[in-house]
């Protein structure tokens, strides 16, 4: 901290780590003066704020952009410009920031820009605290500090009323509650308790809140960052005074701090698991090496799991948007019940690796959990796919398969999508069995004319609809009543359509093998583009 008690930007690089900003330029030997964090808005002129850290959301590290941002921040007296390259080369710009003497960042690109925003401005604010302060990210050495500086014993959740920490200062009174929520790391339910965190919500200062039957009172603060909730503070109130609620309040931010470094570490262990499980889903002898690293016996049965967005447009942000918040539910649920196994977004698809349990249907069961959930959550349609058993991580790929063509399978499925569909490999291996024999048949032009798409083209050439006919006629079986009902049209003219394309495109209805070959081509004309 600078002797005018404005933090530089090396504390804050300090208290943040280096996972999350990463210089690209060499930082100044003299102290770096930061007063603040703005976020970048194209459509608006650029304030004039002096040593402030400016995010460039949705810049480019390669176009004139960033460039010409670097030039405005330098004029305007900017302390640094934070860019995610996302893998685009950053040579220019960091000369054109070097020329300009400005500093330039790299914020790891997992990080959500609010998050970032929401962390340096913890990390702002968090600076005043004294030098015998724990270290960011040691929650537990916090609560032992909060719990001497209030007067009580002290936890910390998250928003989960999942327990983070607890005090362990001798002394201090506690009651049952205390004790079960620190046996299960869960706050017990109960509606006393579900009162407490609804007004803890609404309101952005210290509450008093009287004892639950068989408890203590409680002092209790909600941590925020922006206007995001990250947890709770609650210490015992044994006959603690006005000071005490003072106190609770001032170590808001630097609690704020500890929590989003503590997710942002959780985030990171959490990238290192999907990019084994990526690798071994990639490369399956690679198992050797990264079994252990999953915590997985290489010859325990396993199961994948594929979730996926239903989206109409591909290209949809906001369907892209859905995917990565789809990954964070799948992976927070899978954690839960199975532990750290890891779950990778791979084009567009969340994989999750499902080890084999007790229950037969258990897999079943947490996939359509987990489904459900996040449809609820996203309010977007979602599918979910469940390969085979296998025996082991050397045959993963053929569970994936399996999971890939479940998905295939129920966006293919005629009728309409549901807004939450989940089935096994087993349950739909009808449609399965077609959506495979459909990339064949893509792969593969036989017979060499082409029977679906050609029929498919005379039909738009010249206004006829032998195509829809053929197919209902052997939808039905070669039943001509039933497809001249479905077609709502006389048995003599299916009859006639039939006769006429037969001799048009040379095939025979009446053996079984070109019947099979012309249902398919024309089944899965649809799929295929024809």
């Amino acid at each position: 901290m600078l002797a005018n008690g404005v933090p530089d930007l090396g504390q804050v690089l300090d208290a943040l780590g280096t996972s999350l900003l990463r210089p690209l330029t060499v930082p100044p030997d003299r102290a770096v003066p930061v007063s603040g964090v703005l976020i970048f808005e194209p459509r608006a002129p650029l304030p004039p704020v002096r040593d402030a850290i400016l995010l460039a959301v949705g810049v480019g590290t390669t176009g004139p952009q960033a460039k010409e941002l670097i030039g405005a921040a330098s004029e305007a007296g900017y302390a640094c410009l934070v860019v995610k390259s996302f893998g685009e080369p950053v040579t220019d710009l960091v000369e054109a920031a070097q020329r300009s003497g400005l500093v330039l960042l790299a914020a790891d690109e997992a990080v959500a820009w609010h998050h970032l925003d929401a962390m340096i401005s913890s990390a702002l604010a968090s600076t005043a605290r004294s030098a015998g302060d724990p270290a960011v990210g040691d929650l537990f050495a916090l609560a032992n500090a909060i719990a001497g500086m209030v007067g009580g014993a002290t936890v910390i959740e998250d928003p989960r009323r999942r327990i983070l920490a607890y005090s362990t200062l001798p002394g201090q009174a506690i009651d049952e509650g205390r004790r079960q929520g620190i046996l299960g790391l869960q706050v017990p339910d109960g509606p006393d308790y579900d009162e407490q965190y609804r007004a803890l919500v609404r309101d952005r200062r210290v509450c008093r809140f009287a004892a639950v039957p068989g408890g203590l009172p409680r002092l209790g603060v909600a941590v925020r960052a922006g206007s995001e909730e990250l947890g709770s503070i609650w210490v015992v109130d044994d006959g603690l005074d006005a000071a005490a609620e003072q106190a609770l309040a001032d170590v808001t931010d630097t609690v704020s701090l500890h929590l989003l470094a503590a997710r942002a570490a959780v985030d990171a262990v959490r990238r290192r698991r999907a990019g084994l499980l990526r690798r071994l889903l990639a490369d399956p002898s690679s198992v050797t090496a990264v079994a252990p690293q999953l915590g997985l016996d290489p010859e325990s049965p396993v199961a994948v799991a594929a979730f996926a967005v239903a989206s109409s447009t591909a290209d949809d942000v906001l369907a892209a948007h859905a995917v990565t918040r789809l990954a964070d539910l799948v992976s927070l649920h899978c954690e839960a019940h199975y532990g750290r196994h890891g779950c990778a977004l791979i084009d567009g698809t969340v994989y999750a690796l499902l080890p084999s349990g007790a229950a037969p249907y258990a897999h079943r069961e947490l996939v359509a959990d987990i489904a459900q959930r996040a449809h609820g959550a996203l309010r977007v349609p979602v599918q979910a796919g469940l390969g085979s058993l296998v025996p082991g991580l050397r045959s993963i790929a053929s569970s994936r398969a399996d999971a890939d063509l479940v998905l295939r399978a129920l966006t293919d499925r005629p009728g309409g999508r549901e807004p939450c569909q989940v089935a096994t490999i087993d349950e739909v291996w009808a449609g399965a069995t077609l959506s495979a024999l459909a990339q064949t048949l893509a792969a593969n032009d036989v017979p060499p004319r082409r029977l679906g798409p050609a029929i498919r083209a005379y039909d738009l050439e010249h206004g006829t609809t032998y195509a829809s006919t053929i197919l209902a006629y052997l939808d039905a079986n070669n039943d001509v009543a039933a497809a001249s009902h479905r077609l709502s049209v006389h048995p003599n003219t299916i009859r006639y359509r039939l006769s006429r394309a037969e001799e048009i495109f040379g095939f025979d209805l009446a053996d079984p093998d070109e019947r099979l070959v012309l249902w398919l081509r024309l089944r899965l004309g649809d799929q295929l583009g024809w």
